[in-house]
């Protein structure tokens, strides 16, 4: 991996409500975080729905069918760790099979401990878990919501994106007629 790569931890995850960043965990599980980023470069998130949300646990995305059943078409061997499943962790879907991990990831919307040690963490939520709230519940969900767009980047890199669409509600607002 370069060190390109290894610099760019957050995934910055855009929704119809806002945007969502994420910090990558690749100390936990390197070969999923890899992966993510590899299919986020490629485009292959953009558009995707969140097929399955479960109010008081979790909203699961990245199937490009929709149906909970697809993915990239590559299986990632588990990476499980004794990281804790808490509100906006983010964990990567897979079947009964360990070792099934693909493309399918989720953000748990309240502690899920009982995951710990069995699923794969690939991150967490370090701002915009409000919007990440305010996903559409169901399985799957009757107009579900959807990933509009993603991008990897540094934590600086995302720190100067936010900032640069988040307004400054503590500056003094501007008076009409007013100039500074």
């Amino acid at each position: 991996m370069s060190s390109q790569n290894q610099e760019q931890n957050m995934l910055l995850m855009n929704l119809e409500y806002g945007q969502v960043a994420i910090r990558l965990r690749p100390d936990l599980a390197p070969k999923h975080v890899a992966r993510i980023r590899q299919l986020v470069a490629s485009g292959f998130y953009d558009g995707v729905v969140f097929h399955r949300v479960i109010d008081g646990f979790m909203a699961q995305t990245g199937d490009p069918t929709g149906t909970g059943r697809g993915g990239s078409g590559q299986n990632i061997p588990a990476e499980f760790s004794n990281e804790p499943f808490v509100r906006g962790t983010v964990g990567m879907a897979r079947s009964q099979h360990p070792d099934s991990a693909d493309s399918q990831f989720f953000i748990v919307f309240d502690d899920s401990r009982f995951l710990d040690g069995d699923y794969t963490v690939v991150g967490h939520v370090v701002s915009g878990m409000e919007h990440v709230d305010k996903i559409r519940r169901g399985e799957p969900p009757m107009r579900p919501d959807k990933i509009l767009w993603m991008q990897v980047m540094s934590a600086d890199a995302a720190a100067i994106e936010t900032e640069l669409k988040a307004p400054d509600f503590n500056e003094d607002p501007l008076v009409p007629g007013e100039h500074r």
